[in-house]
C-alpha cells in the first residue's frame, strides 16, 4: 500500500499499481501548471464515503510506493485517469478495468 503525501495534510493511504498510474497522469496535469481535484472512496477500516482534494502545483507533493520495483502500467487505465482528470468532476480514483479475454485467462493486469 502506497502513500501520497499533499501539502502538510495526513498520508492519503492508496494501492501501489493505482499509485503509480495516477502519478503519471497527476504529473502531466501538474507539469502543465493546470490545478484540479482528486477524488477516492475511502478503504476499509475508514469511514464510509469519500474524500476530494484540490491539487495544484504549488503544493508539495510525493508520492511514496511500498513496493521497490515499478508496475507494468496500462495505457487504457492511464487514458481513463486522465479522460476524468479533464472534466469537470476531476480525477475520479476507480478500479482498473481488466479485457475481457484477460478476466477469463487469469491474465495479470497490463
Amino acid at each position: 500500500m502506497g502513500s501520497l503525501y499533499y501539502g502538510a495534510s495526513e498520508p492519503i493511504q492508496i494501492e501501489d499499481r493505482a499509485l503509480a498510474h495516477l502519478k503519471v497522469v497527476v504529473a502531466t496535469k501538474l507539469r502543465r501548471n493546470e490545478s484540479f481535484t482528486l477524488t477516492w472512496k475511502h478503504q476499509d477500516g475508514q469511514s464510509e464515503g469519500r474524500s476530494t482534494v484540490w491539487l495544484h502545483p504549488s503544493i508539495p507533493l510525493r508520492f511514496v510506493f511500498d513496493e521497490a520495483e515499478a508496475p507494468e502500467l496500462s495505457r487504457r487505465w492511464i487514458e481513463d485517469l486522465a479522460h476524468s482528470a479533464n472534466s469537470s468532476g476531476g480525477i475520479m480514483l476507480v478500479d482498473e478495468l481488466l479485457e475481457p479475454s484477460e478476466q477469463l485467462a487469469g491474465v495479470a493486469p497490463r
